[in-house]
């Protein structure tokens, strides 16, 4: 299939929304039909991961199309350096226009990352504020201070803080679109849309919450174990949400599942309003519609809520992409993840000459896979996680059917999840999988250093401790974006002509009419 050259590129991405939480990745009760009609136009990636289970450390390894640990984002306070490239610099190296709309989690003084235009504020700090802290005792917590309340005060809410912030994120999109689309130079752009929702707290307006009967919320498949029958991750995860403050019962986490599932369709009214845009403008003809997320959640599932560890719920995401001339109805199969999003961008957005980045790039692009054409890469993803919950990097590779989990100070564990999808049994604990659970411990020592990769984390969070004390005596400026806002090149201004400039404000614009019978004066 041809592919069209620099195609637009329309960038969707929610927050904490797990695969398992759609009708394509085989939810059987979450409407999302807008979604779906992506899906139906484009391919469903359906083994999509992300590379971190954690917001900005996902995002960042997104951006840079490497592993988080090869840029230092280790955690939700870790600064992304500027001086690293990402898919935004490579398209503006290409012509583009980029811009962010909504969170990137952007730590540190550089908020723009290659983005020329950022029409929203951040919705979580920029600072070193969550900076968790391998070298304290006892149970960690959460720098970020979550808890269980988000399960436990699940329902209804008509008004929220995610709320007000995903409206301006979407509308400032849509006006964002528009003007790409009354340009009077049409220049290839990427706008990313990036939504904090369906990240807890889990609450939902009503109108989204009755959508859904309340008996029909399916409960977690894999039940929650007493907290010392666990395994190690699991067990410290227990206490770094404050599990044990709370009794759970059965209707606390069908409530905060409907809530959830609520949220899920208020982000497929915010795609349906982004493509609608897209198909009255014209655009939809040249542009690139991709939606995903940064990392999933795992809903209840082994006991278990929100993100920061290993298992499917946590770490699987949804990817759909809908390319202009690309294969249609398709679910592909091969494993990918957030670090093939540059490699893909720099794929489709480059001329004939490939741009080479200037990096050493750990994903892949998966152009091929969007206009039937061969693939070599070996099928296989990585991911890690250096954030609170554990004290030691862990280090994750999918292979094939196989996961295997590796954390110094845990036993190993490994899943075959193509006989065993909902991670039941861990083969490491199984002697006909020993030479197997070897094999796989080895491929990722191979690929990293985990005694230096933890020196590294430790020497990172206590010098970010430092300077964010340093940081909260208020003697330097934040870092926190403030968009930049010119009212006098809004609207209507002294020295134009009201029809004029109105009559070009149009979409489709008109120019004005000579007229019939003009006047002298």
């Amino acid at each position: 299939m041809p592919r069209p050259k620099k195609p637009n590129f329309l960038f969707i991405q929610t927050d904490q929304m797990t695969a398992f939480a759609l009708s394509h990745y085989g939810n059987p009760v979450v409407k999302t039909p807008n979604i779906d009609k992506l899906a139906q136009n484009g391919v469903v990636f359906e083994n999509a991961y992300c590379n971190n289970p954690i917001c900005a450390s996902s995002r960042f390894s997104m951006m840079s199309g490497q592993l988080s640990s090869r840029v230092g984002a280790y955690d939700n306070a870790a600064e992304f350096p500027a001086q690293v490239p990402t898919f935004a610099h490579y398209l503006v190296d290409q012509g583009y226009h980029t811009c962010l709309s909504g969170k990137m989690h952007f730590v540190g003084p550089d908020q723009l990352h290659g983005f020329q235009e950022r029409v929203t504020t951040d919705i979580y700090p920029s600072d070193f504020g969550w900076t968790p802290d391998w070298l304290a005792e006892g149970h960690q917590l959460p720098p970020s201070g979550m808890s269980m309340r988000s399960v436990v005060e699940a329902g209804i809410s008509e008004r929220s803080l995610q709320i007000d912030y995903d409206e301006e994120a979407c509308h400032q999109a849509e006006v964002k679109l528009w003007e790409y689309a009354r340009a009077a130079e049409q220049k290839p752009f990427f706008l990313a849309v990036s939504f904090t929702h369906p990240h807890n707290p889990f609450t939902t307006q009503s109108k989204y919450w009755d959508l859904y009967n309340h008996e029909d919320i399916n409960m977690p498949i894999v039940p929650g174990k007493p907290v010392e029958d666990r395994d190690p991750w699991s067990q410290r995860y227990y206490y770094l949400i404050r599990n044990d403050e709370h009794n759970v019962s059965e209707e606390d986490i069908r409530n905060a599942r409907h809530a959830y599932y609520g949220m899920v369709t208020y982000m497929d009214d915010m795609v349906g309003r982004l493509t609608k845009v897209l198909e009255e403008s014209g655009l939809e003809e040249n542009t690139v519609v991709i939606f995903t997320a940064d990392h999933g959640d795992m809903m209840g599932e082994r006991g278990m809520w929100y993100k920061f560890n290993p298992f499917e719920w946590s770490v699987r995401i949804p990817m759909v992409i809908s390319a202009p001339g690309g294969i249609k109805g398709r679910k592909e199969k091969r494993l990918v993840s957030l670090v093939d999003m540059l490699p893909t961008f720099v794929d489709l957005g480059s001329e004939d000459d490939k741009i080479n980045p200037v990096d050493k790039i750990d994903g892949k692009s998966l152009a091929p896979m969007l206009y039937g054409e061969k693939i070599n890469d070996p099928d296989e993803v990585m991911i890690e996680f250096t954030a609170e919950g554990t004290f030691a990097p862990a280090l994750i590779l999918r292979s094939g059917a196989f996961k295997y989990i590796y954390c110094e100070t845990d036993p190993g564990m490994m899943f075959d999840l193509e006989n065993d999808p909902n991670e039941l049994e861990n083969l490491c604990e199984n002697p006909n999988y020993r030479e197997k659970c070897e094999e796989m411990k080895q491929e990722i020592l191979k690929r990293w250093d985990p005694k230096k990769l933890k020196e590294d984390i430790i020497a990172s969070q206590q010098r970010r401790h430092f300077i964010q004390k340093i940081l909260m005596k208020g003697t330097t400026r934040s870092w926190d974006f403030q968009p930049k806002f010119d009212a006098s090149k809004q609207y209507l201004r002294t020295g134009n002509s009201p029809t004029a400039v109105k009559g070009l404000a149009r979409y489709p614009s008109t120019n004005p009419k000579e007229p019939d019978n003009p006047r002298s004066k």
